[in-house]
Order: structure tokens, then sequence, then C-alpha cells
């Protein structure tokens, strides 16, 4: 197979990959781009391999970053843009299912083809677009499978991560599991405790935001990896009810979440707990938190102007997609939005007094007091019992102390 219409991503790439040639090593695009090309998505990273060892490449060209040469990678600075090469390679035992205990570089590309994970990452691209497949990958594209390279047992032991990236992939390319490599991962589920949380999260939120989540959940649930992350084994009723949601689709990272908490029945604060023990950021974890305090005040029909404030429009938004993917509440996207839009302030920035009007028209000084005023304004604002104007709100304030 020829690809006759690289992508611009590859075109840019090129005088790297013929410079390494002019210099009588090999040079390929690798992996996932390869394979997104064929498909006819859009690729993001430009992997390059080569027959070329670390130190050579470093002798071709001017700037260069180590950015995993113990592994054989080095970073190539070209035009502003910096494009990883790897030289072709094998590796040993993996004694932690991790990392290989030692990495050896060799010149062949087939040996370096063969330890990848699945069949359809392992296409190599040359510069003119012909496409190398020593393992059948473009039939299991033009079949819509995953399949491991080789035996699936020992790609899993080799990096156990492998397991959580081929149900991600059901999901993401809406691709079926051949029937021996899905055997293989539900034989070594267990191993996935091996893996730094980090990791499985990366490939758990791709799975959810993939093209067919429910393909990739199913998998997940099926093949008993679910057992190993934060959290699920105990919840596994409610991660298989997710397989009943019709047009299960999610936009963003905070919906993963929210979801998953609002299911396994969770109040704000445990959702924001589930976020940290899956080593979630701060402020996913926020996020997290005020959608669901929202979903909570949606079930009890009270959405104060207050709340709509301090959620903001884009957690609002998060929040009316979980409840009626999950038939909580009858709320309309649209409507709530246009509610927070008519809000009177959407920050306290935009309030007609700040902290420096009330010290110097209030005779107030800085402390307490005149952060309580500021809330008691703000709160008043948003409930409209006065008006957003200056002498109006400078009016309350007043009376708000003589109180």
């Amino acid at each position: 197979m020829r690809v006759t219409n690289l992508p611009q991503a590859f075109k840019r790439a090129l005088p790297i990959l013929e410079k390494i040639q002019a210099a009588g090593f090999e040079a390929y695009f690798v992996g996932g781009s390869v394979r997104d090309t064929i498909l006819n998505l859009p690729i993001h990273d430009v992997d390059i391999a080569t027959s070329a060892y670390p130190a050579e490449i470093k002798e071709l060209f001017a700037k260069t970053v180590d950015t995993g040469i113990e592994h054989g990678t080095v970073m190539v600075i070209d035009h502003g843009i910096g494009y990883e090469i790897t030289t072709f390679r094998t590796e040993s035992t993996y004694q932690d299912f991790r990392r290989p205990d030692k990495v050896e570089f060799v010149r062949s590309l087939k040996e370096d083809l063969k330890r990848r994970d699945l069949t359809i990452n392992a296409l190599a691209l040359r510069p003119d677009g012909e496409v190398i497949d020593l393992f059948d990958g473009l039939a299991d594209l033009e079949s819509k499978t995953i399949r491991a390279v080789g035996q699936a047992r020992e790609r899993f032991h080799e990096d156990a991560l492998r397991m959580m990236r081929t149900v991600r992939f059901a999901s993401q390319l809406d691709f079926e599991i051949e029937a021996q490599t899905l055997a293989a991962i539900k034989e070594n589920a267990a191993l996935l405790a091996k893996i730094a949380l980090e990791r499985i999260n990366v490939e758990w939120v791709k799975l959810m935001l993939g093209k067919n989540p429910k393909a990739g959940l199913a998998d997940f649930m099926a093949t008993g990896l679910f057992a190993y992350c934060p959290q699920f084994k105990e919840h596994q009723a409610q991660l298989e009810s997710l397989l009943t949601i019709e047009n299960l689709h999610l936009d963003n990272e905070a919906e993963v979440w929210t979801l998953l908490a609002a299911c396994f029945g969770y109040r704000p604060e445990q959702g924001g707990q589930l976020v940290h023990a899956w080593k979630g950021s701060n402020e996913l974890k926020a996020q997290v938190t005020k959608a669901l305090r929202t979903l909570e005040a949606m079930k009890a029909g009270d959405l104060s102007p207050k709340l709509q404030y301090l959620t903001g429009s884009e957690m609002l938004a998060v929040a009316c997609r979980v409840a009626r993917l999950l038939g909580l509440a009858d709320y309309s996207s649209m409507a709530v939005l246009l509610a927070y839009e008519g809000l009177p302030i959407h920050s306290r920035a935009e309030l007609a007094v700040n902290g420096k009007d009330l010290i110097t028209l209030l005779n107030l000084k800085p402390g307490p007091i005149l952060g309580q005023l500021l809330d008691q304004i703000e709160e008043a604002v948003l409930n409209r019992q006065v008006k957003n104007d200056k002498l109006a709100l400078l009016e309350y304030g007043r009376s708000q102390l003589e109180e």
C-alpha cells in the first residue's frame, strides 16, 4: 500500500528522514501517526524510527535534546519543531511488567516492529508513502480488529499498560478486540496493579472519551481490569450500568469523573476524593465537586442564582449533560446556561464597587468586616435585592454596617 497524499505534519518532517537516509541509514515514520493517516484521522505526534544510533543522530543534526537517550530516543529540533527519533531496538525481560531490564539497539526494522503492542501500531511509512506491514496490520485495520503483535501474553508481560491501551483502542477506534488478545488480557489483568496510576488514568480517560466508549468499557469490565483500579471493584454494578446508557458520549475529562461519581452515588466531596484517588489535578477535583453540587441542587429543584454563579458556565454545562445521561433531572442545558448568562454579575470583578471603594467612602479598614461586607453585597446583587450600581451598593453597604 502507498499513501499518495502525506499529511502536512509528515511533509514538514521529510527533510529529517531524507537527511538520515542520505547518511546511509534507514528512517521511517512509525506508530500511531501511520495508523491514523491510513484511517484518515487527524495525526498528532510524528514519531520517527531509524537504524542510526543516538550518537549518530546527534552528529547529523545541529540541535538535539536527549529526551530518552538511554532508550534510544533523541529529539531533533528543526525550524522550531521537535521530532523524537528513536533507534531500532529490542528489549530483554521485564521483571516489573513496566520497564525492560535492558534495551539493545539494532539495525533491523523488523526486530523493532515486532516488539510493538498491536499490529495496527506496528506499521512503518517510507518517505515516498509506501507502507511497510510485517504483521498484517493493514488487514486488521480493514477488518477493524485489534490484535497483539505475536503472542499477546508476551506483549502484556512486557508492559502491562498495553492491556489498557488495547481496550482504549476498542473505544477510540470502535474496533473489536480479537479473541486470543482479549483472553490474554483477562488472564493477565492482575498485572495492571504493577502500573503507575497516572499512566492508567490517561488510558481510562481516553477510553471514556472515545468514539464508542461502551465497546471499550464492556471489554474493560469483561476482562476484569476494572478490579485493579481505585474504587472500581466495589462499584462493579454501577460501572456496568453505564453500558445501558443510550448515546454515551462524553466531551471532556470533567464529564468523565462527574458521571462516574454520580453513578456511584457520591456526594460532591466524595467525587473530589475519587479524582484525588486517581491522581487527578486539584483543578479537576474542584471542577467535579462543583458539577456534583449542581447535580444535587438539580435533583432537589433548588438551582439558586448563587450556586449558578459559583459553578460557572463550563461546569453547569457538564452537570446538565451528566444529568441528562443518567436521567437524574429534566434540565435543559440551554435553559440553565441562559439563566446563568442572565445573572447580574458573573464574577466579583463585575461589581460596581470594590474593597478600595468601601475603605475610602465608608471609612472601613482592611480586615474581616470588609470581606464580610463584600460577600453580603455580592449575594444581594445576585439575588437582585439591590442594583449593581455604585451609589446603590454604597448605600446598601452603609445600611448593612448600621445593622
